[in-house]
């Protein structure tokens, strides 16, 4: 029997300060255009895929939403399938929560969001316009631009010369990028938040170097009609010189003493897990190429930069342990002490990727197993009119090109099947394919093998429709957040006025969760 509570209930609880996991199950698209402040985006298209990962302790208290259409029921019934022992449905879902005199934020990576325009108004953080650099570079100064996002970011657009060094190896390599310690730096992100947190956690550490964020990063940069750069592959190099590596540790150290930021050992690590008590995350805040390297047991990859930035893509549990660690002891620290202001009980685990430490892997979600369907013989039964095709891919991918004839459909709004046809999904990912299938009783479903490459690999045809799915059904896709990298200086101009209005937005009890600038260590 579902469990409903009331938003005034969850309000209470989300403070309390006891763990809750607070779960948004609809699509992205829906989660980005009105959510609680809290609540960590779980589409209920991914939700056995994604939530071991997001809340590993099954016994956490849960509290899952939706628009009031039913969405969130199913889920709790299939959390509840799964082992998770205490769910819970907000009752009347995100429209109960507002009714309730509650404010839903619109974007994503609401708290992490309002955190760095917390930060910059603490710490008075150093900035630089557009117009400024701009004039900068033209009369030729010593300056130097790191771009605090990852490659994969930096790759589509950049300000020209700057080199991508992601915020969370910022600390441990600056010094091989700018080994002068009187030359400028000016940290840049595509907005705000990463420009405002790279440029700070440089000047906590105590950097000589006059040091800047770039107001309102790439963004900024376009709405003054200057050239972005695309596909430049600079970036930091792999080693650090060891004396180099002792001065950025001795320097990561002080920070962490400042902000008590308190460090675990692996029996430590190894009791909280038998206790089972708290949930605990171990987070692997190195590069991507040093994680594929190796890393501990139970561990995921979570980039320091991007941990504080998203920690909600992260970490589904609010008051849970976050434990990080590194190789160097100098990135896990500066993390933490972040980690610790954004209001989280962040530990780093003594010894890092030597301590031997361990945690038990999340057991996945077991799914049916679909059969297969190669694409020679969806193209005969195709031209037999004997089969019908799902496209559950992302909504943008299924209008740039699918398969002709094809549906597009997502997990929480799935078509009726025709009975006299055979059905064939296409999907990025097959364990969506699967979800997908099992809210299908008595179907004869397969899976396209090899998906889309496969079948444009063999040549077959594929057509493209600009507006199907329309923008309503598109419900896994945030236009405002996307347009503003398109050209679309509209929506570049409201993606920035969202971000600078967050904190005018919070309630007393959201502001005071923040620690920014104290060094009290979380008990």
């Amino acid at each position: 029997m579902t469990s409903f509570v009331t938003a005034q209930t969850l309000k209470a609880w989300l403070h309390d300060g006891a763990e809750i996991a607070l779960f948004d199950v609809r699509e992205h698209g829906q989660y980005g255009e009105a959510h609680l402040f809290y609540a960590v985006p779980l589409p209920y298209s991914r939700l056995e895929i994604d939530v071991p990962r997001l809340a590993p302790r099954r016994a956490v208290r849960m509290v899952v939403y939706d628009d009031n259409d039913g969405v969130a029921v199913r889920a709790a019934e299939r959390l509840t399938a799964i082992g998770y022992t205490n769910v819970h449905v907000l009752q009347d879902g995100a429209q109960g929560w507002t009714r309730a005199g509650f404010t839903l934020f619109a974007g994503v990576n609401v708290p992490s969001k309002t955190f760095g325009e917390l930060v910059e108004m603490a710490y008075h953080t150093p900035r630089v316009t557009a117009r400024e650099l701009a004039a900068m570079r033209e009369r030729g100064d010593e300056v130097v631009i790191l771009d605090g996002r990852p490659i994969s970011e930096y790759l589509k657009m950049t300000i020209p010369s700057s080199i991508c060094c992601p915020n969370g190896e910022l600390g441990y390599r600056v010094r091989e990028l700018v080994p002068d310690p009187a030359t400028p730096i000016v940290v840049n992100c595509a907005g705000r938040t990463r420009s405002i947190i790279g440029a700070q956690t440089l000047i906590n550490l105590g950097i000589p170097n006059p040091v800047m964020a770039l107001e309102n990063g790439t963004q900024g940069w376009t709405l003054e009609d200057f050239p972005l750069e695309h596909g430049s592959t600079r970036r930091y190099p792999d080693a650090v010189a060891p004396t180099t590596m002792k001065d950025m540790r001795e320097a990561s150290q002080q920070l962490a003493t400042r902000f008590a930021v308190p460090e675990v050992d692996a029996a430590t690590l190894t009791r909280w897990a038998e206790q089972g008590e708290r949930s605990v995350f171990l987070c692997d805040v190195r590069t991507p190429e040093e994680f594929a390297d190796g890393s501990l047991p139970g561990a995921q990859h979570a980039p320091g930069g991007q941990l504080i930035q998203a920690t909600d893509q992260y970490v589904g549990v609010r008051h849970a342990r976050l434990v990080l660690f590194d190789t160097d002891g100098v990135r896990a620290p500066i993390v933490a002490s972040w980690l610790h202001q954004l209001g989280h009980d962040a530990y780093v685990l003594r010894g890092g990727l030597e301590s031997g430490a361990a945690l038990p892997v999340p057991a996945p979600a077991l799914l049916a197993v679909l059969p297969e369907t190669h694409v020679d013989a969806l193209a005969d039964a195709l031209a037999a009119g004997t089969v019908q095709v799902i496209d559950l891919r992302p909504s943008m991918a299924f209008r740039r090109g699918h398969i002709p004839g094809a549906t597009w459909a997502i997990r929480p709004r799935l078509p009726a099947l025709k009975a006299d046809l055979d059905t064939v999904l296409i999907a990025d990912d097959r364990k969506v394919a699967e979800l997908a299938a099992a809210e299908w009783s008595h179907a004869r479903v397969s899976v396209l093998a090899g998906g889309m490459a496969a079948w444009t690999a063999a040549g077959h045809p594929t057509e493209a429709t600009a507006d199907i799915p329309s923008d309503a059904d598109c419900i896994d896709y945030l236009f405002f957040v996307h347009d503003r990298h398109d050209g679309n200086k509209a929506a570049a101009r409201q993606y920035l006025a969202w971000e600078t209005g967050l904190l005018a937005q919070l309630d007393a009890q959201e502001l005071g969760a923040f620690r920014v600038g104290t060094t009290a260590a979380q008990p």
